[in-house]
């Protein structure tokens, strides 16, 4: 049976509670799960409260010392390229399978392989002929530029190998990597991306302290990872909302990637978790083929004896400029079955719909529900969620502010949707949208609105994606 949707949009508090269980879980006990935790997750955000956080001073050179104990050598690239999912385009099975999906760098395409040609396209000389990138002298300059630095990236692969952290939550075995933190200096030092808008999440993070190695004892929060994502579009054309869905690793009540450290001046890091309660020997897969049922989704490759983990990057863009991040956690299930990752009931909590605005968590992220789709990853102008359920490969989002363009950055992105007006379509408007004001303004000019004809703005979840690299 297809559920049907009440409103005009398959998120907020118009969504059919009954409908949403009969499609989410099969099994009685996740069943019980959603019925306790979902609803946090799909009412108006703004019935979320967030709690007035002060602005925070730098830590001291002290506190500064506790954090560094968490510093690991810079993970290199497996020696071995891992093998990666791929998407077979004559596979109708793509998007019931666990694992990531399309990959960035691997996608046949210009729809779905942003990765920019060499400065040397077209011209009489050679690149080595070239000098080196204007970045290099200056990161907010055309060029290539690594923002998290804690890790490498295979450029040729579209992964990034990060150091894996061994903690524990109610002496159980948490594995999870680092990716952002609410300090400047303690970004400095261990190579992660600064967020300052981190320090206004904690109501939606759990917390923990550092033991004496510099790993993290979780408080609570936990992730059952084997439950086999599913999900079936909708009729071709009008893939999104999918007809069903359930995501492939679930958070319980208690989880969110944001962890407050209580013991080192309640500084906020993201630390997405990659297994939980398994050991060593069970998750060590450092040549590829990975067991989706024990370890995130992005996972490409985890060493267990090196303590690496690679990921596979998501194609992006910010102000115009391609960029790759990396796709941890939603906050509701549609958007982790969707996005290949873990569905996080605390980060409901999150303030959204307040984008920049004193004390905001978040930044946004734009969506399009019915981009260009026709001729796959073949058509450049490829984009939105009805092309991603359509093909399997990502649909090319839209970020705000990211580290070197703009001040405002945020792993936490508030998901606005938008969809092409009738009249755009039939006018030939459609195309793909790659900056953030260039969208506000067609929303203005009438040629986007939110779902359905709703009005334009957050969509009511969001998305724990850390930005890795810009590629221009």
């Amino acid at each position: 049976m297809i559920p049907v949707f009440r409103g005009c949009f398959p998120f907020g508090s118009d969504l059919s509670v009954s409908a949403l269980r009969s499609r989410l879980f099969s099994s009685s006990k996740l069943l019980i799960l959603a019925s306790a935790t979902m609803m946090s997750g799909l009412v108006p955000s703004t019935a979320f409260a967030q709690k007035t956080v002060a602005a925070k001073p730098p830590v001291s050179p002290e506190m500064l010392a506790v954090h560094s104990k968490a510093q690991r050598p810079v993970a290199t690239t497996p020696a071995t390229t891992p093998a990666t999912t791929s998407v077979a385009a004559t596979s109708p099975g793509f998007n019931s399978e666990q694992g990531f999906g399309g990959t960035a760098r691997l996608s046949p395409g210009p729809g779905c392989n942003l990765f920019p040609a060499p400065a040397s396209t077209g011209a009489a000389v050679g690149l080595s002929y070239f000098g080196p990138p204007p970045s290099t002298v200056n990161p907010s300059l055309v060029g290539p530029v690594q923002l998290l630095n804690s890790g490498k990236v295979d450029a040729l692969n579209g992964t990034i190998t990060l150091p894996l952290y061994k903690g524990t939550v109610k002496g159980k075995t948490v594995w999870y990597i680092l990716t952002d933190v609410s300090d400047q200096g303690i970004a400095n030092e261990l190579g992660l991306n600064f967020s300052a808008k981190l320090g206004f999440a904690e109501n939606a993070a759990r917390t923990g302290t550092l033991d004496a190695n510099g790993n993290i004892v979780f408080d609570a929060g936990t992730v059952d990872f084997s439950p086999q994502r599913n999900i079936v579009p909708g009729p071709a054309g009008q893939e999104f909302p999918p007809k069903s869905f359930a995501p492939g690793e679930i958070g319980d009540k208690n989880y969110s990637p944001f962890v407050t450290i209580t013991n080192a001046g309640n500084v906020v890091y993201n630390a997405p978790m990659i297994a939980y309660n398994v050991d060593a020997s069970e998750i060590d897969f450092p040549n590829g083929n990975v067991d989706y049922s024990k370890v995130h989704d992005a996972v490409a490759a985890i060493d267990t004896v090196n303590m690496t983990v690679t990921l596979n990057l998501v194609n992006g863009f910010s102000f115009g400029r391609p960029v790759w991040y990396i796709s941890m956690d939603s906050s509701i299930p549609l958007a982790a079955a969707i996005e290949h990752n873990t569905y996080a009931p605390l980060m409901a909590s999150l303030l959204l719909g307040h984008d920049d605005s004193a004390f905001s968590p978040i930044e946004r992220i734009f969506i399009a529900t019915n981009g260009p789709e026709a001729g796959s990853c073949n058509n450049p102008l490829r984009q939105g969620l009805s092309a991603d359920l359509a093909d399997g490969f990502r649909p090319n989002n839209v970020l705000g502010g990211i580290p070197t363009i703009a001040l405002d950055y945020s792993p936490a992105w508030d998901a606005n949707l938008y969809e092409w007006t009738q009249d755009a379509i039939n006018n030939g408007y459609r195309g793909q949208l790659r900056e953030e004001f260039q969208i506000l303004t067609f929303v203005q000019d009438g040629l986007l609105t939110g779902p359905a004809g709703a009005p334009f703005g957050s969509s009511g979840f969001s998305i724990n994606c850390p930005i890795v690299q810009r590629l221009d």
